[in-house]
């Protein structure tokens, strides 16, 4: 019996951690606060979110900071990296310096300390009380990691908060970080969030984090769990994949004028059933045009189309909105299925607007030509916008991007090759990888590549692939990437990212980065055979190769 017990007592803290929740999700959903539970196992449960359901503040103090520094457009105050303080490592290298932007997305906690921006709890709580905020808020005091609140409360602030659509735009980079391998993969553009990490609630040797902000539509949510937020996103976001809505369609803000029919003149456009127009205005309803050369078209406007009438010439000009423009190219260039190979197109559709428009004013300017893209004259179908929808934002940046329809070569992507990919499972970051290995997926307002090439490292590799191939042809499970990049690494240990197809090295200068370069290689080379996980092996048969 007491032999048991004992086993029991053991136990039983395994048993309590086995029966918690790998992760929760409070979201609110058509007006009502859910609290959605996540099991280990892979069950999960949905109830409405307890009034006293509450979550350490940890690093969400800082979005509340930025967001009064943009609704009082407060200056850019940059905070220079001398070295001196260990929470520099959050925030730049010494001699740099650090903007809000990037501060808010590395979680920089020196950046937004009240007192380097002076800051007063007068002002501060003036101003929150008269929005009507809660008082773990409203005092300046009181706004510390540690600080427990309520999560209905905090989803009530993320919904009204002030400066949140910039925010929303700039936290798409919290994803994107290179340090979250996949993760935007997984998820797409359509969570924004401000992520956070504190002590756990019974354990002070422990870690819970999570995540906090948007949807691309406004929608609030609040994530959290065991763990950091970092290990959270890159382990659940599949999940998170499955379990959040996809957001409503909505305006980017951003206009594009597009010269519809470029390559046929047009004779007439008339109304279904109606005479033709021979004078300028906005179209709204259903319509049939007729090009020079005799053929023709029935196209639908809801008063973004416009018909010009110069004498005998007739031009056609759509003004639309970004998101919609991209998921009317995709309707008249592709389709939206497989979803994959259509989220890599959309990506690419909308990297080749940004790398190619020209200014009309506000607006973005291109023709529909395919030249240069083609665009449906009609609104894009409900499939196509929700593709959009779904990578909203995201672009590639790094190299030009260009498609075809069946032919592939370097900085094109093909729709036949990424369907046949989508149809193998590949995902659509790794098909857009395949198709330009040395750019990155990044954001529309700001386009970094993550990956600093290291071309000599990457010439290098490929000398060295025909030389090795008798010996790692002898292997089981060899198989060379036929795509892949060399990136530099800033610090830290060189790494492989299986998914983008990417090895991160520090330099190209010694035998020791020749090294680790090979053996990064080998990791991918033998990606999916359980000997590409095994160290010990990577490790010996790199030696192998280059000292032997």
């Amino acid at each position: 019996m007491r032999r048991w017990l004992g086993l029991l007592l053991v136990l039983f803290p395994v048993l309590i951690q086995a029966a918690e929740p790998a992760l929760r999700l409070a979201i609110r959903e058509q007006g009502d606060d859910r609290l959605y539970s996540l099991a280990p196992g892979g069950g999960q449960t949905v109830a409405p979110l307890p009034a006293d359901f509450s979550t350490p503040l940890g690093s969400l103090w800082k979005l509340f900071v930025y967001a009064w520094l943009e609704d009082n457009g407060i200056p850019e105050q940059p905070l220079q990296c001398r070295g001196g303080d260990p929470q520099e490592v959050y925030c730049c290298e010494p001699g740099n310096s650090i903007t809000r932007e990037t501060a808010l997305v590395r979680s920089c906690g020196l950046y937004f300390a009240p007192a380097r921006l002076g800051i007063d709890d007068s002002a501060w709580h003036q101003y929150w009380s008269a929005r009507q905020g809660p008082q773990w808020l409203i005092s300046l005091s009181r706004l510390a990691p540690q600080t427990r609140v309520p999560v209905v409360s905090l989803l009530d602030v993320l919904a009204t908060l002030p400066g949140r659509q910039k925010a929303r735009e700039v936290l798409l980079d919290v994803l994107l970080d290179s340090t979250k391998p996949g993760v935007a993969g997984a998820l797409g553009g359509r969570l924004r969030v401000k992520t956070w990490s504190w002590l756990a609630d019974n354990d002070p040797q422990a870690r819970q984090g999570g995540m906090a902000g948007w949807l691309t539509d406004g929608t609030p949510l609040w994530v959290g769990g065991a763990g950091t937020s970092q290990m959270l996103l890159n382990r659940h976001a599949e999940r998170l994949n499955a379990l959040l809505p996809l957001p409503a369609n909505r305006q980017s803000g951003q206009c594009v004028l597009v010269n519809l029919f470029t390559r046929y003149p047009i004779s007439a456009v008339r109304p279904l059933g109606g005479e033709p127009l021979t004078a300028s205005g906005a179209l709204r309803g259903r319509y049939q045009v007729t090009f020079t050369r005799g053929s023709r078209i029935e196209m639908e406007s809801r008063g973004d189309t416009w018909l010009m009438a110069e004498g005998d010439s007739l031009t056609l000009v759509a003004r639309i909105d970004r998101e919609e423009y991209v998921a009317r190219v995709l309707d008249r260039e592709a389709s939206s299925t497989p979803p994959e190979a259509a989220k890599a197109l959309a990506v690419a559709i909308r990297s080749y607007l940004l790398q190619n428009a020209g200014r009309s004013g506000e607006c973005l300017s291109i023709t529909d030509s395919s030249a240069s893209q083609r665009v449906s004259p009609s609104p894009a179908s409900r499939p196509s916008r929700a593709i959009a929808a779904w990578t909203e934002d995201l672009i590639l940046a790094g190299g030009s991007v260009n498609y075809h329809s069946d032919r592939a070569s370097p900085g094109v992507l093909s729709w036949r090759q990424a369907q046949e990919q989508a149809a193998r499972g590949m995902r659509y970051d790794a098909i857009l990888a395949h198709a330009f290995p040395d750019a990155s997926l990044s954001r529309w307002g700001n386009p970094l590549a993550t990956c600093q090439p290291l071309p000599e490292a990457k010439a290098w590799l490929e000398t060295q692939q025909p030389r090795w191939r008798a010996r790692l042809n002898r292997e089981p499970g060899y198989q060379p990437p036929q795509a892949f990049a060399v990136c530099r690494k800033a610090s830290g240990f060189p790494y492989t990212d299986r998914q983008q197809k990417r090895l991160y090295i520090r330099e190209f200068f010694t035998l020791q980065d020749r090294l680790d370069l090979t053996h990064e290689y080998l990791h991918l080379a033998f990606d999916g055979y359980p000997s590409g996980h095994d160290e010990q092996y990577i490790e010996s048969l790199t030696r192998h190769l280059l000292m032997d």
